[in-house]
């Protein structure tokens, strides 16, 4: 399996319940296909640089996790679908960088 990450923006108007529930959803669908989240940062809220969809401010999640092509497929498939998640990227995690001896 390889390291990935994912930054998502959730659409501000979701209330505090129902954010929570999102973020855990969003987890369960990389453990349903057979990957593992290893750390998630909730960044808050945030304002936009630019309006998206007439919204200024969106609530920031990053995660980290291990998964297959196919899980982070079916992942960037249904992160799409949803509409409560105004953006998001999934980027492939750097390996860490060795110093030459």
């Amino acid at each position: 399996m390889k390291k990935y990450e994912v930054m998502y923006i959730i659409n501000a108007s979701v209330e505090d319940d129902k954010r929570a529930a999102l973020i855990e959803s969003v987890s369960g669908i990389v453990t349903k296909n057979g990957g593992k989240v290893n750390k998630t940062d909730e960044w808050g809220m945030r304002d936009f640089a630019y309006r998206i969809d007439d919204m200024t401010k969106g609530y920031y999640v990053v995660s980290a996790f291990e998964a297959d092509n196919a899980c982070v497929k079916e992942f960037d498939r249904l992160l799409g679908l949803n509409t409560n998640i105004v953006r998001f990227m999934i980027t492939k995690a750097e390996a860490p960088v060795q110093e030459a001896k």
